[in-house]
């Protein structure tokens, strides 16, 4: 399998030769359509892995991840999983078109936002390793709101209490700044937890606090801390990414194959049944259509592997190995009532290909809404149908 002509490929000694050249036409065709969805308000960034343990120049090591060694892919989702953008990491990270290079972490951010419609309110959140300053400043001129951990070592000038006095303090305690920078108005909070986490917003503050209840190893059970309203709005939103990481290991494909893009594309191949399912789940759910009767994640990619692989193919035509007649009456004896064929999808049933009329045994029409006999069954479908004088639910069932 190949997705470009290896002929147009660079040498190795290129400099700016691209090491994802063999899979660079599905990355942009995969672009093109994920970035036209409209977006979500809130919105988040983090690294994805992509399971493989063998030699590649491309491997990467995440001791956080699940899956420790792989491809890192940075991805753009909302709090739902659905991806509208990504970077594959390959050894070095540019500045992002028409934007100040902040270094390679808030590159990326820059990169990746650089689809987000501005001045729309939209809220960013990401974590420590590419949070800065300067990426806050920017992404609030383009009037993207941010929120996310911040390394101490990221803010000249702000003077933090130290970790081991707030701990003194007890835990649930906080300290917040506030600053106006380069006419940004942008929030400092440090927050005593079972460690110390330092934050950074331009959207939220310390107020109002929540609770949170954490487990007292001192008091052998669970207590209420107090939590500022930053850190409420971290947790709740920024797991999206996490959460498509859960999606795609459900069912995810696997396969032996030591090439790179061979991974690259089972990996896109799940990726992009998630995001169609969440597609799925959004429309149901603006139609106001009943969690109960929207399929789950099983189901609906059981459902596209039967449309990709029945739809606008003819199955009539395949030849068939004659039997004898002994062999033909053995089996006859044999054959017993099994499980009801399961009615297929609409892809299936509308796609105008290979729908033939077959005489066969009276049985009850699969039509809905029909309670008379069929003797006619289509080829394709495996399903009983009314086809005479006075109805014609064969032609009905692959139209309607």
């Amino acid at each position: 399998m190949h997705f470009n002509d290896n002929s147009n490929m660079s040498a190795p000694t290129d400099e700016k030769r691209d090491k994802l050249f063999k899979i660079r036409p599905l990355v942009d065709k995969l672009l093109h359509k994920f970035q036209a969805i409209p977006q979500q308000q809130m919105l988040c960034i983090d690294e994805q892995i992509v399971p493989f343990k063998g030699r590649s120049g491309l491997k990467q090591y995440n001791q956080k991840k699940p899956n420790k060694w792989g491809y890192k892919i940075f991805v753009l989702c909302d709090t739902n999983g659905f991806v509208y953008n990504f970077d594959i990491y390959s050894g070095k990270i540019e500045p992002a078109p028409n934007e100040p290079d902040l270094g390679a972490s808030s590159n990326v951010v820059l990169r990746l936002a650089s689809i987000v419609q501005v001045n729309m309110s939209h809220l960013l959140f990401f974590d420590n390793w590419f949070s800065s300053l300067r990426l806050v400043i920017e992404l609030h001129k383009k009037g993207i709101y941010t929120l996310g951990t911040v390394r101490q070592n990221r803010l000249k000038g702000c003077r933090l209490i130290d970790d081991k006095r707030l701990k003194t303090l007890g835990r649930g305690t906080y300290e917040e700044k506030c600053a106006t920078v380069e006419g940004v108005e942008v929030v400092v909070l440090k927050w005593c937890d079972t460690k110390c986490v330092t934050f950074i917003s331009t959207h939220a503050g310390g107020d109002p606090p929540g609770i949170v209840e954490r487990w007292s190893k001192k008091d052998k059970e669970l207590v209420e801390v107090s939590c500022p309203n930053i850190v409420l709005e971290y947790n709740k939103f920024m797991g999206g990414v996490d959460l498509l990481d859960g999606l795609v290991a459900y069912y995810r494909t696997k396969l032996r194959s030591k090439k790179y893009y061979m991974r690259f594309f089972f990996h896109f191949l799940d990726m992009v049944t998630v995001n169609g399912w969440l597609l799925y789940r959004r429309d149901g759910n603006s139609l106001e259509i009943s969690s109960k009767k929207l399929m789950d994640g099983l189901a609906f990619r059981s459902e596209v592997a039967e449309g990709l692989i029945k739809c606008k193919k003819d199955f009539t035509r395949k030849r068939v190995r004659k039997r004898s007649s002994e062999v033909e009456k053995n089996i006859i004896a044999k054959k017993r009532n099994g499980r009801v064929a399961p009615t297929p999808t609409k892809d299936i049933r509308m796609d105008s290909v290979g729908h033939w009329g077959l005489p066969s045994d009276r049985q009850r029409c699969k039509f809905p809404g029909c309670k008379s006999k069929a003797t006619i069954t289509c080829a394709k479908c495996k399903v009983h149908l009314c086809l005479n004088k006075k109805s014609n639910c064969f032609l009905s069932f692959h139209t309607q």
